[in-house]
């Protein structure tokens, strides 16, 4: 049986059950827009955070297009797309689930001494810890820990082992230690829900979406393990560094949400949201004008 058709009939099944689904591609990210969909000209899907009215049949804004309807799932638009994915993603809180994504050993230990347990899937790197309940998507929420439920897609990587339970306080507390992080002189930083890099925000780069997200990925984690001191230098550091891979692409690169990514790493250790803005945003310029 070929690749595509064990996606598909995965999809399926997930759907039968439940659970939306929708295809991502290499990097494991969901696919672009469609050209009639492009920079979401359309005004978006009903159930986005801004209802918009499109209803495009192709599996367009990302997370939101994910979908229960069989006839969606194996519509002939799909079936092309799940030609060209490396798996299977889903919706969690389409499907009233929360997913804690452990992104690394640390993170797994840190959760089996800190949360109650629950259904877990093993991952590449760590663990997914899925619980019964809803609640907004949050990222970085602890180094390497992100919660992914509204508004965001996890990968299906099977039915995991164990006994899920309820969402817990827990969980919903780390939620409310990313949004408000205080840092030296109570400094209070609130950020909101925010977007990821995908080629729906760079539709005029040059390179390919691994080696955006490997690179991002790896400046995050520099940033992150600032836990003491130097984190707003190190956010300006991995901003420049990382604008200066797109001096040569003509645009747009999605930079201002790479730049929100780094803000939020750096927010999560405890930077003051308004150093940690000003911090990417002169990285982000400083690489401009060294092309220049």
């Amino acid at each position: 049986m070929s690749t595509a058709i064990t996606h598909l009939h995965t999809a399926l099944h997930l759907a039968a059950a439940g659970v939306p689904v929708l295809p991502l591609r290499v990097g494991k990210v969901p696919f672009g827009n469609c050209r009639a969909c492009a920079k979401n000209v359309c005004g978006g899907r009903p159930n986005m955070k801004r209802a918009g009215t499109c209803r495009c049949p192709a599996p367009c804004h990302a997370w939101a297009a994910a979908t229960i309807d069989r006839n969606v799932v194996n519509s002939p638009l799909w079936v092309a797309v799940w030609e060209r994915a490396v798996c299977v993603g889903y919706h969690p809180g389409g499907a009233r689930l929360t997913v804690v994504d452990l992104d690394n050993a640390a993170a797994v230990a840190w959760a089996r001494e800190s949360l109650p347990a629950t259904r877990t899937v093993a991952t590449t790197r760590g663990e997914h810890w899925i619980y019964r309940g809803v609640m907004g998507s949050h990222n970085a929420v602890r180094v390497g820990v992100d919660i992914k439920s509204r508004m965001s897609y996890a990968r299906w990587l099977g039915p995991g082992a164990g006994r899920m339970v309820d969402l817990p306080s827990a969980v919903r507390a780390l939620a409310g230690r990313e949004e408000t992080t205080p840092a030296r002189g109570e400094v209070v930083s609130s950020l909101p829900e925010r977007a990821t890099w995908d080629r729906t925000v760079a539709t005029g780069c040059r390179h390919t979406d691994g080696y955006v997200r490997i690179g991002l990925e790896r400046g995050l984690t520099l940033v992150r393990s600032r836990v003491e001191s130097g984190a707003g230098s190190q956010a300006f550091g991995v901003a420049r560094f990382l604008a200066a891979q797109h001096t040569g692409c003509p645009g747009p690169c999605g930079l201002d949400v790479i730049g929100g990514e780094i803000v939020a790493a750096a927010v999560s250790v405890g930077v003051p949201e308004p150093y940690a803005r000003r911090a990417v945003t002169n990285g982000l310029s400083a690489a401009e004008r060294g092309a220049a």
